[in-house]
């Protein structure tokens, strides 16, 4: 035989649902020194309704200060980080060199008109990343939410695109090319 009880409330009173819920009756008077005080405000705009929102939100965040003060370290990092390789990215060629030399490369990084370019792209979208990155990161600390994964996941996704841009003037690059078709023919 099946159950033929009614399920979750099926025919509760309003008065029912409500008591369960936790809430007053519907023809409950309305606690007394609430009759007394007329409101300063229509209850919709009320001074205690405005403040709720926030509070709610103040004890989130109070919750876990550790998540703010990651997320404000991974971005002032990231803001030294940006600006110091930005710095170099402008002047492509000279940076290019020194990874030549460390990587055992013979010869020098010719390719100095797309370096130079492309280092200009690279360094802007360092900053449009990290921009991005901020403004996501303190819009999600305002509202409370776990956001110590943001810098580091928009420091992965910047990284990437920025390697993109750094790769067309290295394989443009004759001796770069000749270590690379050298490499594959051991």
């Amino acid at each position: 035989m099946t159950d033929q009880r009614p399920q979750y409330g099926e025919y509760a009173t309003p008065d029912e649902q409500r008591r369960l819920a936790g809430l007053p009756p519907l023809d409950a008077a309305p606690p007394a020194a609430s009759r007394t005080a007329p409101p300063a405000a229509p209850p919709a705009a009320s001074v205690s309704d405005q403040r709720a929102p926030q509070a709610s939100a103040g004890a989130v965040m109070k919750a876990r200060p550790w998540d703010r003060v990651i997320t404000i370290g991974l971005l002032a990092y990231g803001v030294i980080n940006v600006i110091m390789t930005g710095i170099s990215y402008l002047d492509l060629p000279t940076v290019m060199n020194g990874s030549m030399k460390i990587l055992g490369i013979e010869g020098e990084f010719t390719n100095f008109a797309q370096g130079r370019l492309w280092g200009t792209i690279a360094a802007v979208l360092l900053v449009i990343g990290w921009v991005i990155t901020a403004w996501l990161s303190i819009r999600r600390l305002r509202t409370g939410k776990l956001t110590w994964w943001v810098p580091l996941v928009g420091a992965a996704v910047t990284m990437l695109i920025v390697s993109i841009c750094i790769m067309v003037p290295m394989m443009g690059d004759p001796a770069f090319m000749a270590y690379v078709d050298g490499m594959s023919g051991r």
